[in-house]
Parts: structure tokens; sequence; C-alpha cells
């Protein structure tokens, strides 16, 4: 990676362009293998273990001397929530967490040389009181599709949000400093250099 002096690239083993923007946003250069685990919770596995699980299970599913994997679920009231199937099933999760505070939970492994290093996040969000015109106007915009909980908070769903206790970048789906954490204890070190130009991360430096 050029910020972490070396040449080696980090692959992620996730199709979620949010988690590859974050990346990016440091300065760090990634190829995109997504990890093709099926995420099937397991009899009596609970939400944690569960997320652990597929963050590991996809960081080893994928080839390569640094890679890194990732889940995020959402946790109201003991139930955990996914990526919704449709737009009914997007409209039941928002109404569960409308007026609530519940759990977004971030799992991150990094396998490097061999060694899986991994860590967890949790992150508490509260949204707003909200009334169905209010989400179903959400949920028409197509953005709570692909994510879990049904709500992006970098994007339109930032306005169901009444106060966040934790780390927004956990919830975006990446914890980067939970990243940054392991990549030193890996000996791949995160650092800046010139070849990042100052106020637009992850482009390079402007010439003399």
């Amino acid at each position: 990676m050029t910020n972490a002096q070396t040449a080696e690239r980090l692959t992620l083993a996730s199709a979620s362009p949010r988690r590859r923007q974050l990346l990016e946003m440091l300065g760090i250069p990634v190829r995109v293998i997504p990890s093709h685990v099926p995420e099937i919770r397991r009899r009596y596995e609970a939400p944690m273990d569960y997320v652990e699980r597929l963050a590991r299970d996809k960081a080893l599913g994928v080839s390569g001397t640094l890679v890194l994997g990732a889940d995020t679920i959402v946790v109201v009231r003991d139930e955990m929530l996914e990526k919704p199937a449709d737009a009914a099933d997007a409209l039941r999760m928002l109404r569960k967490l409308q007026g609530r505070t519940h759990q977004v939970v971030t799992s991150v492994a990094l396998v490097a040389d061999e060694t899986v290093h991994q860590a967890t996040d949790v992150t508490s969000v509260t949204f707003r009181r909200l009334d169905d015109d209010f989400l179903e106007a959400y949920v028409a915009t197509g953005e709570p599709m692909d994510k879990a909980g049904a709500y992006g908070i970098q994007g339109y769903g930032a306005a169901l949000v009444e106060r966040v206790e934790g780390d927004f970048f956990s919830v975006m789906g990446l914890p980067l400093r939970l990243v940054i954490a392991m990549l030193d204890a890996a000996g791949r070190p995160f650092r800046f250099t010139a070849s990042v130009a100052p106020g637009r991360p992850g482009q390079p430096a402007p010439s003399p």
C-alpha cells in the first residue's frame, strides 16, 4: 500500500462500494474480490457470533497475502436485521427502528501472512420518530435495499437519525480505526505519504 510504505495491495473480500470508498479515502490501494460466503445464520447462533463468523469466513475465502473481510448487522430489541429482501421488508425494518435506539455491529477480519486479526465494533444509533409517509418515501428512493437495517447513514438515511453514539464509519460498514490497528498489528503500519494531496483524500498530489 502506498500509505503503508509497501507495494502490497489490500484485497477487499466485499462487494460493498462504501467499504471500498472508505479505504480509498485514506489513500489505500484496494482490489475487490467479493467472497461468496452464504450469509445464513446457524441455529441458536448469537448475533455477535454470526457477524464475526461471516467477517472471518469472507477474509479466509479469498486468496491473497493481505485480505480484509467485514460484515455488518443491526440489532434492535434482540432481533437481528440484515439487508431487506424487498421494499415491504425494508419498511418493516424501518418501522421497528423509528423512535428507538438500536445497535450496529460491524466485525472486521484481516488475514495477513496466514494469521487472522479480528475486531468488532458496536455503535448505538437512535432514530427520530417518523411516520409511515416519511418511511415509505425513503424506501422509494431505493437506498435501503442493499444495506443492513434498511438505511444508509451516509446518504438520505441521515435524515432518519437523531444521534450516533460510537463510530460513524462503523455504521457505514467499516470502522477505519480498527482496520488501521489491525494493519499495525500485521506489520503493515498505516502512514501518510506525499503522494496524497492535501484536502483530496486518496488523490495524488499535483505536480509542482
